[in-house]
């Protein structure tokens, strides 16, 4: 089967798959929505030959999970999509799936509903004309990536830590490139306490708790390290109680990117030990629910990214490999020491945005490019 001719033949199955999925909008807390697309992704699952169970959560979409050839040997391959995107129901009014020769527009359809098309449809080509290969695959599609992944994480996690591979869906950049490093991200969350008074009659009785909030902010932007790919912001705050009221409490939030958990654990270890610059203040700092781990570029991260490299030249595709600085659910499992590639989905533009748009010419490329790491990868090769 020569993949990259065979997906070109079969690319208009993909895009009219894909487009059924954009119209079935999803967005991450609107579980009733997610739900509905989850079930028609469940149901064209079990027609390529899955076996599938749901698990259900309370407050987002149910996760789904997939598997075929559970009884072939070998460690499986595990593919990672997230069903949830950032738009609400009913954007599809004010911003229509529309194409433009080959870029085909839509809300959600880049982050990351085309990688979604892929997985489903390559993995139903493949076996419809006798391409799949003999080794446990998994899927998992997930509903809850867009905010934080919270209701997931531990899920992911547990499935994860029996793969010889995961392999994750999010976008693929204008390059086609894919993602050998994601920089962590936390938040952590200062909570200042001062004393209130009467800002024009007795105002020395007061402690100004956005005054100490100032200089602990400018304290904490100066641990900005952009060379180690480290950065710091404070985007949130709020405090005081009235106009004419010494302010007795503020609080702060305060998000951490990291490319390392050794800086991780750095800038855990400053934000822990600040010290009250006025005399009566109190200082408290919570680490806020969520957060991912950092996946690194590290020696087992390049020989993974080496054999992928390796099968893109023999399909006649060029790869390269790039550095995100948002996180995914690539971060958990690469953190967990599987071997981890992510932006295996469709190239496009917009995440996020009103312009969102996959490149259709590019879903057989990528589609050919799993479809060989199905088929060839070997668990054994670079192994540390």
């Amino acid at each position: 089967m020569k993949l990259l001719e065979f997906f070109r033949e079969h690319n208009d199955e993909m895009v009219e798959f894909l487009k059924e999925l954009v119209i079935r909008e999803s967005p991450s807390r609107d579980k009733a929505a997610v739900d509905k697309l989850g079930e028609f992704i469940v149901e064209s699952l079990r027609e390529v030959g899955a076996q599938v169970m749901t698990f259900p959560r309370d407050e987002v979409g149910d996760i789904h999970y997939a598997s075929w050839n559970d009884t072939a040997p070998g460690k499986p391959i595990l593919l990672i999509g997230h069903i949830d995107t950032v738009w609400p129901v009913g954007t599809l009014k004010q911003m229509p799936m529309w194409q433009d020769g080959a870029r085909l527009y839509g809300p959600g359809i880049l982050d990351m509903k085309a990688g979604i098309a892929l997985i489903v449809k390559v993995i139903g080509l493949l076996k419809l004309h006798g391409g799949l290969p003999r080794r446990p695959i998994w899927a998992l599609f997930t509903t809850d990536e867009e905010i934080g992944s919270a209701h997931s994480r531990e899920f992911i996690e547990k499935v994860a830590a029996n793969a010889g591979l995961a392999l994750v869906f999010e976008p693929a950049t204008s390059g086609e490139t894919v993602k050998t490093a994601r920089r962590g991200m936390a938040r952590y969350q200062v909570f200042i306490e001062g004393k209130p008074a009467h800002s024009g009659r007795e105002p020395e009785k007061g402690i100004n708790a956005i005054h100490e909030a100032a200089y602990q902010i400018l304290r904490i932007a100066e641990w900005n390290a952009p060379e180690m790919g480290t950065s710091v912001a404070t985007n949130m705050i709020s405090g005081g109680t009235a106009a004419n009221v010494i302010a007795p409490r503020t609080d702060f939030l305060v998000d951490m990117r990291f490319s390392s958990q050794a800086e991780a654990e750095r800038l855990s270890a400053l934000i822990h030990s600040l010290e009250p610059v006025y005399k009566g203040i109190r200082i408290k700092v919570e680490r806020v629910k969520g957060g991912r781990p950092p996946m690194e570029r590290d020696a087992q991260m390049m020989l993974t990214f080496e054999q992928c490299a390796q099968l893109a030249g023999q399909l006649g595709l060029p790869i390269a490999e790039e550095l995100s600085g948002a996180g995914s659910d690539a971060n958990f499992t690469a953190a967990m020491g599987i071997p981890t590639l992510d932006g295996l989905g469709a190239r496009g533009e917009g995440m996020h945005a009103e312009n969102e748009h996959i490149i259709m010419t590019s879903l057989p490329r990528r589609a050919a490019l799993l479809a060989s790491m199905l088929q060839n990868w070997d668990m054994d090769c670079g192994k540390l």
